[in-house]
């Protein structure tokens, strides 16, 4: 069963890395295209064979992770086109595997909620500079009803 998807940035250019596909399921380059990594997120299902990916320190059994290539440093930053489609994405797989698009989380929430965790004190995703959004709540709110948005089309037939 799927707990959750977790949103978060590579820590690098725009375009995803060899290390980026091993570490998420799915990656969203500079012009919003959607990649997937190596692994799927039936992969995520069962961590114990130690192939899966690896993006949630201390929290991926059960979790899909879903990247935007960025945030390498303050030149690279996340554009609404990379959002827009990461948010369109998780709304796809919320609707896929029955996910509430509610239980979508960035990793910074993750590692708030699990301070004993490697994913302690991550700040993805805490900074969305081309709509005024800051801070942890504050993002993953504005992703949460983006993904809302996507997945209520999906589900009325408009978006697919």
């Amino acid at each position: 069963m799927y707990k959750n998807i977790v949103f978060h940035w590579t820590g690098g250019n725009y375009a995803p890395c060899s290390l980026d596909f091993n570490a998420y399921h799915f990656l969203v380059d500079k012009e919003g295209n959607v990649s997937s990594g190596k692994y799927t997120p039936e992969d995520n299902l069962n961590c114990g064979d130690g192939k899966y990916a690896r993006h949630c320190g201390g929290g991926n059994t059960g979790r899909i992770g879903i990247a935007i290539c960025c945030m390498k440093d303050k030149n690279t930053p996340p554009l609404q086109k990379q959002v827009e489609a990461m948010c369109k994405q998780a709304a796809r797989l919320c609707y896929l595997y029955n996910i509430n698009p509610n239980q979508c989380i960035t990793h910074a929430e993750f590692g708030l909620a699990y301070p004993n965790t490697s994913s302690k004190g991550k700040q993805d995703i805490n900074i969305l500079p081309y709509a005024n959004k800051y801070g942890e709540k504050t993002c993953g709110d504005y992703l949460r009803n983006k993904t809302q948005v996507y997945y209520d089309r999906i589900k009325r037939g408009y978006y697919g």
